[in-house]
């Protein structure tokens, strides 16, 4: 399969150069990483080309790299039936950069971008209808971001007096406790209830 995906990767560069920035193939995984401008042209490639004939997409997704210069990566997977193949594009973008989207290509995309958009921000040029989809209406901030507070910044409840869904900032009951998920027999550091106890057994 490798050696198989090694020569898929060399043929798309050499037909396409214009779109690849460069290829690899990991854990028999074939990913392209692909310059933002010219992502429209490689898919309608990828599904036209008798030799890939990617036709179906299987998901748009995201990571995101606050450290980076070039903050987000798009990530596409798409898989050809006819090779019984996958393939991996991957588009980095800067927090302030758009990618144009692939609806005209793939109408199934529809969705997948608004979902990257609702959860990271990233704006998709001539989509038909880049609409929050998961959150709420008037919901701030993208959750998947790195720096989206674990609380969120509202809380969504039902008051029984005013009959309606209110939205109030975020209230914790009780103290936020952050957790370092060690374990006592792994030497913490610090003093766990009771163990005052011991120097007075002595």
């Amino acid at each position: 399969m490798t050696e198989a995906l090694n020569e898929l990767g060399a043929q798309i560069e050499a037909k396409r150069s214009d779109c690849v920035l460069d290829w690899d193939v990991t854990h028999d995984e074939l990913n392209i990483n692909v310059k933002p401008t010219n992502i429209v042209g490689l898919v309608e490639f990828l599904l036209s080309d008798p030799a890939c004939k990617f036709s179906t997409l299987v998901d748009i997704t995201a990571v995101d790299y606050p450290e980076r210069a070039k903050r987000f990566d798009v990530v596409y997977h798409f898989l050809s039936m006819y090779q019984n193949q996958r393939i991996r594009l991957r588009v980095s973008l800067r927090e302030d950069e758009m990618i144009p989207s692939i609806v005209n290509v793939h109408p199934s995309a529809n969705w997948f971008e608004r979902e990257v958009f609702d959860m990271f921000g990233i704006l998709f040029t001539g989509h038909p209808d880049l609409r929050r989809l998961l959150t709420d209406y008037g919901f701030r901030g993208h959750p998947l971001r790195k720096d989206f507070p674990t609380t969120g910044y509202t809380e969504v409840r039902y008051d029984e007096a005013q009959k309606r869904v209110v939205y109030e900032p975020v209230k914790l009951v009780q103290e936020y406790r952050q957790f370092d998920f060690m374990s006592p027999w792994e030497g913490a550091e610090y003093i766990l209830p009771g163990d005052e106890k011991e120097g007075e057994a002595k």
